[in-house]
């Protein structure tokens, strides 16, 4: 495809990395507060095809180097096309945009990170337009169901902040749809090998009470996804067997670990952090971890800036629980799966959590046990494990002075 577009395009590209020091301009990440992706379907006579719309400066206009909000909406149309099928046609965006020569992409929703290399611009990749045609070109080649397609990229800040806003409104309503249903309702889970190119040995399971490590593919948009697509990256998968009911082992689920890592594992705890927990990919939202000096958790989002509790940063962290790996005590996770009633039901959840950024406590107040909010501290309570231990200490967590039990 090199002959059509600036850029050379195909799955070979999946898992390129573009250093710091190779990028031309970076898009979203940690250091910039707006940025999404949203795609909506809408009628055949509301979509302009193949229309590519920028609101703000291009690519080629921005200072080299820098980093700058993005917001990316398409708008798709067809005949066979159902509501459900928005946030699976929005995940294909980390799959295509990791076809194009020079192109990174991570994670998803708002919390999208992209760059752009230094050679491929020179190329000619310095317009969204480009970007925009490869992007259509792939969505119509390979879902052959959508009839119409239009792309906007939007990097004036103050609209990308107000289209934020929306899109967060249409990411709630889609998780509170998918809440409610229990494992024990399924005969099926569905897994998704769309991040295996950064995460080799790792897949995804999504169950009714396990959202995928992303946030962005919960069990009915598994469900919408293979049955748009019943060869692609998700599939469904038969849970077997329920092997332990605490931890969440199923025999479907450890018989597709063991294939699906080329043995590098064949037992997978969906509900626990030990002894073999889910494997971590690198789109995660947040991290799970475990403290042992006070024998308990905390959790770190992908947007938190600091140190943790424990000294270190996310993005420390995260080198060290990504790759597809089982590691005990580490996990990578959505955040809407702590509202979940299996939340890593096993090792107490909730119960057993002591640190966590204000931020995120606070976005989720409601799914925090109403006697437990006031005794997790934040970093504005702690700044590192003595602290921790005294805060606890102080505020009689119920996990620490002995008060919670763990399911047998």
């Amino acid at each position: 495809m090199a002959g059509v577009f600036p850029v050379d395009v195909g799955p070979q590209y999946e898992g390129e990395v573009i250093r710091k020091g190779d990028m031309y301009v970076e898009f979203g990440g940690p250091s910039i507060k707006n940025k999404f992706e949203l795609v909506t379907l809408k009628g055949l006579d509301e979509v302009e095809n193949e229309k590519i719309e920028i609101i703000g400066p291009d690519i080629k206009d921005l200072k080299e180097g820098g980093s700058f909000p993005l917001g990316m909406m398409i708008d798709v149309a067809g005949a066979k096309l159902e509501k459900d099928m928005e946030p699976v046609f929005e995940r294909r965006i980390h799959l295509y945009a990791n076809y194009i020569e020079g192109l990174y992409h991570m994670n998803q929703r708002d919390e999208i990170w992209v760059r752009l290399s230094k050679d491929s611009v020179s190329k000619g990749l310095n317009s969204f337009e480009a970007i925009g045609q490869i992007l259509m070109f792939l969505y119509t080649s390979e879902l052959d169901v959508i009839e119409k397609i239009s792309i906007t990229f939007v990097t004036d800040e103050k609209k990308v902040e107000e289209l934020l806003a929306n899109a967060r409104e249409v990411y709630k309503a889609r998780d509170e749809r998918a809440r409610g249903l229990k494992e024990d309702d399924v005969q099926e889970f569905y897994s998704c090998a769309l991040c295996q190119s950064f995460a080799p040995t790792h897949i995804c399971i999504a169950t009714p009470e396990r959202i995928a490590n992303c946030g962005a593919i919960s069990w009915f948009d598994g469900r919408a996804a293979y049955k748009l697509d019943p060869e692609g990256p998700v599939q469904e998968v038969k849970k077997g067997e329920c092997l332990d009911p605490i931890r969440g082992e199923y025999s479907g689920c450890n018989e597709l670990g063991a294939v699906k890592s080329m043995g590098t594992y064949n037992r997978v705890f969906l509900h626990s952090a030990f002894e073999h927990p889910h494997t971590s990919c690198g789109c995660f939202q947040a991290i799970w971890f475990y403290i042992p000096e006070v024998d308990a958790f905390g959790l770190v989002h992908r947007d938190f800036a600091g140190n943790t509790v424990v000294g270190v940063p996310f993005s420390t962290m995260a080198a060290d629980t990504s790759g597809g790996r089982q590691v005990e005590g580490f996990l990578g996770l959505a955040l809407e799966y702590l509202r979940s009633p299996k939340f890593l039901y096993a090792d107490g959840g909730l119960r057993r959590l002591v640190w966590m950024p204000k931020e995120i406590k606070e976005r989720y107040k409601e799914a925090i046990p109403a006697n437990l909010y006031d005794k997790i501290a934040t970093e504005e309570d702690v700044k590192n494990i003595d602290e921790l231990v005294a805060f606890l200490d102080k505020v009689g967590h119920p996990w620490v002075k002995g008060e919670v039990e763990l399911p047998v």
